[in-house]
């Protein structure tokens, strides 16, 4: 597409497009594609001026070939816009603001005073109804104290100061809903399912299918600790499924053939087929939207606090205006007291700053489901790590396959990937990764496979019942053995590997070991961890006691526990939190399910098992355990702004108030002030704790 070079300096171009117009749509589509070249770093395009400010740090000719490149058809189709922006949100409130004031301007200069008199009296109608409402059902809220200020201004005939107060009181309902929605908005956004691909039903068999190729009508499997990426019905088999994401919903919901799942929720038990109904993408963002604004684990203690102490409040204002109407006989004064309330920004500044925060968390690769989760970070004194996938990489590799009873090695392991390549955890994923780079080709020739959290997998294979898993699975639960003559070949195996056990038959038929390297950062994360205020650092691990305390020693925590259950994990952290401690509790798979619950924080490990992330209050990505440090900085940065909001919001209005009784403001000037300290606050609330945090150790650098 044609375009001119407005003006230009190193770095930077603004540009403007050759078209008679630009609609809000193609300007997103501009951004986006403009945002997907190479070294180009921001992005600005402004619609009405059909604009676009390009920064790079590429070559200017890379910038000028994409820009040459450019057509709005080519860029739809590439499909780089996510499925919500703020650009309509930004433009729809842009819009209210702007004729709410061109109205009151016209109004004022150019309407007879008994036509302004008379929209007065209409508009007050609604803040009235709302006042009389709220004594109705018993409650002293800022609904009174504004309808009680236009009231009285009315009752005195001062329809000019009733215009006023009711203009400023629009103007801030505007500022107020814009920074709200914004901040969910954005929040929203960061939020996704990252799910690639399914087990698709195909010709009587299962194919693993790229997500954006399955369609409405196609049937895909759905099995124990996996989230259900896409709307649809149950086709076939039943499963608990965990839908709090959605419905807010503490217990499993059992879904049988007919029931109807969404996508984001997961199966915590069972499996199912799902007949998908809406293609990828269909609905989530609305439903997220709505859990965030409806769901009580967004509010913080702090957050209560405040709604709570806003409401206290209202009683003392009114008490106030009372008494300085008594004292003083002058409306005025009065009216400039009940100009001024601490409701709003108290409502509106702390929730803001929450959901900013969380926000910025997005941005460090964080995900966090609410303020409640990050004061608990902020306020915690012990951390709980998982070993496998979390201290360790996410990734280990088989490092030996050991054969029993004369089996063969490449069978072995060609039969263990065809078992774990159902059940994402980082030691399933190495197996059959290592089946992939060995090019042994494992097609479905078992029976239906079942998953026993914390222990293994169990089928049938060719008439035969087939076990994989820990030993406390194979030989203490299912009663398998080793073969004969081979025990002191089991009893040299390696102590520097994690063991999975495949048995066949009841017989012992291979070890798989695997290598779990430590993290390199893992030390120094820990250390840092204790440098935040983290008093208490464990580790808890089903694995082996050797491994769990040569990984123990390695990382520095402060105590290890080795073969331990799920319900043990679960049962330290009731135990930790009965002594009165605030516990994080960071884990990956679906065994670390009923510890991630039972935590105040529960973090989770984004490549780890669906379930585990579903339950988790906080999920971080899997590249670096420094995200925990980053987490701990924001949750406190966080909880020194909230302080630092309540001492400003306090003071300022009170301030307000005084100098009102004394007569230096007028009840408009009060409220002018008023709100734009309000939308001050919370703007300043809505910016990255980031560079409130101290600086970043040797070690996170």
């Amino acid at each position: 597409m044609k375009c001119s070079i407005l003006h230009e300096s190193a770095g930077r171009l603004r540009v403007r497009l050759h078209c008679p117009a630009m609609t809000l749509r193609q300007a997103d589509v501009l951004e986006y594609y403009l945002r997907a070249v190479d070294g180009v770093t921001e992005v600005k395009v402004y619609d009405r001026t059909r604009d676009a400010v390009v920064c790079f740090a590429c070559g200017r000719g890379d910038v000028i070939a994409a820009l040459a490149a450019f057509s709005f058809p080519r860029a739809e189709a590439m499909d780089l816009v996510p499925e919500h922006t703020s650009r309509a949100l930004n433009r729809e409130f842009e819009d209210k603001l702007t004729m709410t004031v061109a109205r009151r301007m016209v109004s004022r200069l150019f309407l007879p005073a008994p036509v302004t008199t008379a929209l007065a009296v209409i508009r007050s109608v609604k803040y009235i109804r709302e006042g009389l409402s709220a004594l109705w059902h018993g409650r002293l809220s800022v609904a009174v104290l504004d309808a009680t200020a236009v009231t009285v201004s009315m009752a005195r005939g001062d329809f000019a100061t009733a215009g006023s107060v009711m203009f400023m009181l629009r103007l801030g309902e505007i500022l107020e809903e814009w920074t709200h929605k914004k901040s969910v908005a954005d929040l929203a956004g960061a939020m996704s399912l990252h799910v690639d691909q399914v087990w698709l039903q195909a010709g009587g068999t299962e194919v693993l299918t790229p997500i954006d190729a399955v369609r409405a009508g196609d049937r895909i499997v759905i099995r124990t600790g996996s989230v259900i990426p896409l709307d649809g019905r149950v086709a076939g088999g039943e499963a608990m499924v965990n839908q709090s994401s959605m419905t807010g919903e503490s217990m499993p919901v059992a879904k049988r053939p007919g029931s109807y799942v969404y996508a984001g929720t997961v199966v915590e038990e069972g499996q199912c087929v799902v007949c998908v109904e809406k293609a990828s993408g269909g609905g989530r963002y609305d439903r997220i939207v709505r859990m965030i604004e409806e769901s009580e684990k967004l509010k913080s203690t702090a957050e209560d606090r405040a709604s709570r102490l806003a409401d206290r409040l209202v009683p003392y204002t009114l008490g106030g205006t009372a008494l300085t109407y008594l004292l003083t006989r002058n409306v005025t004064k009065t009216l400039s007291v009940l100009m001024v309330d601490f409701s709003c920004a108290l409502k509106l500044a702390i929730p803001i700053a929450v959901l900013s925060a969380m926000r910025e968390c997005s941005g460090h690769h964080i995900s966090v489901k609410g303020g409640r989760f990050m004061e608990a970070v902020a306020q915690a004194d012990t951390i709980v790590f998982d070993k496998t996938g979390t201290l360790t990489y996410a990734t280990p590799r088989v490092a030996e396959i050991v054969p029993f009873g004369g089996r063969d090695p490449q069978e072995m392991l060609r039969l263990a990937a065809c078992l774990e390549e159902h059940y994402p955890h980082s030691m399933a994923n190495a197996v059959v990764e290592e089946a992939r780079a060995r090019g042994l080709s494992h097609e479905e020739y078992h029976s239906q496979v079942q998953y026993v959290v914390a222990h293994g997998i169990s089928s049938m294979v060719e008439g035969e019942k087939v076990l994989i898993g820990s030993a406390h699975f194979v030989f203490e639960d299912e009663g398998c053995r080793v073969p004969e003559g081979e025990d002191e070949k089991f009893r040299t195996l390696s102590p520097a590997y994690s063991h999975l056990y495949l048995c066949i038959a009841g017989e012992l038929a291979a070890v798989i070991c695997i290598h779990d390297p430590l993290r390199r950062e893992a030390r120094d994360a820990v250390a840092a961890l204790h440098a935040c205020g983290i008093g208490k650092v464990v580790m808890m691990t089903g694995d082996n006691r050797q491994t769990a305390q040569a990984v123990a020693r390695e990382v520095g925590v402060d105590a290890v526990y080795a073969e331990v259950l799920p319900e043990d994990k679960a049962a330290f952290i009731r135990s930790e939190k009965a002594a009165g401690r605030t516990v994080i509790m960071v884990g990956d798979g679906v065994n670390d399910s009923p510890a991630l619950s039972e935590a105040d924080a529960g973090v989770a490990i984004s490549t780890g098992a669906a379930i585990a992330r579903e339950i988790a209050d906080i999920t971080i990505a899997s590249e670096d355990l420094f995200e925990l440090v980053t987490l701990r900085r924001l949750s406190q940065a966080l909880m020194a702004r909230i302080h630092r909001n309540y001492r400003f919001i306090v003071g300022f209005n009170l301030s307000l108030i005084l100098l009102g009784v004394a007569g230096l403001l007028p009840p408009t000037t009060s409220a002018l002030l008023h709100n734009m300290s309000t939308l001050g606050i919370s703007l300043k609330s809505m910016t990255d704790l980031s560079p409130e945090l101290p600086s970043p150790t040797p070690a996170e650098r």
